[in-house]
């Protein structure tokens, strides 16, 4: 009789990562910016009868601007938005499907992540969405206009301490400025 096989140890377990497909070796993405890419997709994604062996569907010409939006990788002019369109659907079947969508989101995520100039007009806008071009830091003010806006019933000792986790510069209330602010951008991982 056969000596039995005994289970392996159990290795202290580390997340499995994804395999990246074709598509992200294709256009040199990681999965996490082919998922981010998939996800933006989705939003506008539809089935149509012409395109039946798409399985993420498809998404009308009209939607392309909007799903780079989403992405946060919006055309520069309205030049290049007709570049793009040209490049996706050169017969104007209206529809673009999503192998086609990937290349141009992964030259657009490229230039993005390899401009510093794109990178901080990005940090400016979204910190000029909590100022709103009132003053060089984001108060106790402002993150309570933001709160109020998106119908979050946040405390302010909770908002407080936002501003103190971010690294208020001095700690009695002058706010955040634009580094700091994206400082934490970067720690939180959604800027570079």
């Amino acid at each position: 009789m056969p000596a039995k096989r005994r289970p392996p140890a159990l290795a202290e377990s580390k997340p499995a990562k994804k395999r990246q497909s074709r598509l992200a070796k294709e256009n040199d993405i990681t999965t996490e910016e082919e998922a981010e890419i998939l996800e933006a997709f989705s939003l506008f994604a539809t089935v149509h009868p012409e395109y039946a062996d798409e399985k993420e569907g498809v998404i009308r010409v009209e939607d392309v601007r909007r799903c780079l939006i989403a992405l946060n990788t919006p055309p520069t002019s309205p030049h290049e938005l007709a570049q793009i369109l040209s490049t996706l659907d050169p017969s104007s079947s209206g529809h673009v499907p999503y192998r086609h969508f990937v290349a141009v989101a992964a030259l657009k995520l490229h230039a993005r992540s390899h401009d510093p100039d794109a990178l901080s007009a990005e940090v400016e806008a979204a910190f000029n969405l909590f100022t709103k071009g009132d003053g060089d830091r984001i108060t106790l003010v402002h993150l309570k206009r933001v709160a109020r806006e998106l119908r979050e019933d946040v405390g302010e000792n909770v908002l407080r301490n936002m501003l103190r986790e971010a690294g208020e510069a001095d700690g009695r209330g002058g706010g955040v400025g634009l580094e700091e602010f994206e400082g934490v951008m970067r720690r939180a991982g959604v800027f570079g």
